[in-house]
């Protein structure tokens, strides 16, 4: 999520990163700031466990460990080349700004000793002709200070607005590194991190958690008979469908292929089956339809399975019992949704045969 901090707070935690990863020594490079600024702001629960483990741990903080933090929790698959390069342009409009300071700064002390020369000069009763050349030498270093704080403001003004401009490249591109390109969904690796930090807020207020596994029914053979344009169609669909469905707490992404996620914050499982069976059946009420002949292809339908976290399981876990919920829905018939409740029943029956 984008955030903006007041000045102060920003300063503060900039000034408190920083001193940070000077005592550990992490190099100051554009993407160990991002983590250090989001640890200290404590922005993200589980950067903050992750870097306080290692702490604690007496850990250090290596190049690969460096790396990795910034991949676990600032990229999520994007070209690092791009977003690297867009971050030295960062560095570089502050660094220009940092100059235009430090120069404003000689300025003013050049201006100050000037006027601090001067007064000496004439508290020693000094000549009319020679107060005549200490006020035209005061004049001058004037009007030179006034032209520099001019050439700042211009300076200052352009430099903001490109950092503004580059901020807000380096926020598309983020939002480009998290996005499937078809579906505008979040991609797999959103999905992943979401998940991790779903199960730890789940853990921290003790609240239900719910993950929903999705999968289109017979997907292959339309891209079979009916070739890829067709199937990305399709996917488009389901993708739209899940954006108009799921609220701004959950996350709805592409898992891979024709599978489909949604994590379901602060949800029990009874109503992350009425999600589930209005997403089922928004897809299976349209009609897919070639645009180039109009002609009626068919009906999408849905298969899915839901799953509730139990405390203290890890991610992987989760997914894995949703999944087998989703299997157990294709394996009844397609076009329905089931839960871990029916995966129990299931087994219980499959055991008493």
């Amino acid at each position: 999520m984008k955030t903006s901090d007041p000045i102060d707070v920003a300063s503060h935690c900039a000034r408190a990163a920083l001193g940070m990863m000077e005592r550990h020594k992490v190099p100051p490079t554009p993407e160990n700031f991002a983590i250090w600024y989001a640890f200290v702001a404590g922005r993200n629960p589980v950067l903050s466990d992750a870097i306080n483990l290692i702490l604690s741990g007496g850990g250090k903080f290596t190049q690969k460990v460096n790396e990795e933090l910034y991949e676990r929790f600032a990229v999520f698959g994007q070209d690092k080349a791009e977003l690297r390069e867009v971050g030295l342009r960062v560095e570089e409009a502050v660094g220009k700004v940092l100059e235009y300071l430090s120069n404003a700064s000689s300025g003013t002390t050049n201006y100050g000793a000037a006027l601090e020369h001067f007064s000496g000069r004439l508290s020693g009763a000094p000549a009319p002709d020679y107060l005549t050349d200490a006020v035209g030498a005061i004049m001058a270093e004037t009007k030179t200070m006034v032209e520099i704080n001019r050439q700042l403001e211009g300076n200052l003004e352009s430099s903001s607005t490109e950092i503004v401009r580059l901020r807000n490249e380096l926020d598309d591109l983020k939002r480009e590194a998290a996005t499937d390109a078809l579906t505008q969904l979040s991609n797999r690796k959103m999905f992943d991190h979401a998940l991790v930090m779903a199960i730890h807020n789940a853990d921290e207020t003790r609240s239900p958690l719910c993950l929903l596994m999705i999968d289109i029914d017979h997907f292959k053979q339309f891209n079979d008979t009916y070739g890829h344009p067709l199937g990305d169609q399709i996917l488009k669909l389901v993708g739209r469908s899940l954006t108009d469905i799921v609220k701004v707490k959950d996350t709805a992404a592409r898992y891979g292929g024709e599978e489909f996620a949604v994590i379901l914050p602060e949800t029990d499982l009874e109503a992350a089956l009425q999600v589930a069976e209005t997403i089922r059946g928004q897809v299976a009420a349209k009609r897919v339809t070639n645009r180039r002949t109009g002609q009626v292809l068919g009906q999408v339908t849905l298969s899915a399975g839901a799953a509730r976290y139990v405390p203290g399981e890890d991610p992987e876990s989760l997914v894995s019992r949703a999944d087998q919920t989703l299997y157990l829905a294709k394996k009844d018939g397609r076009n329905r949704v089931k839960s871990e409740v029916d995966l129990a029943v299931a087994a219980k029956t499959s055991e008493g045969q």
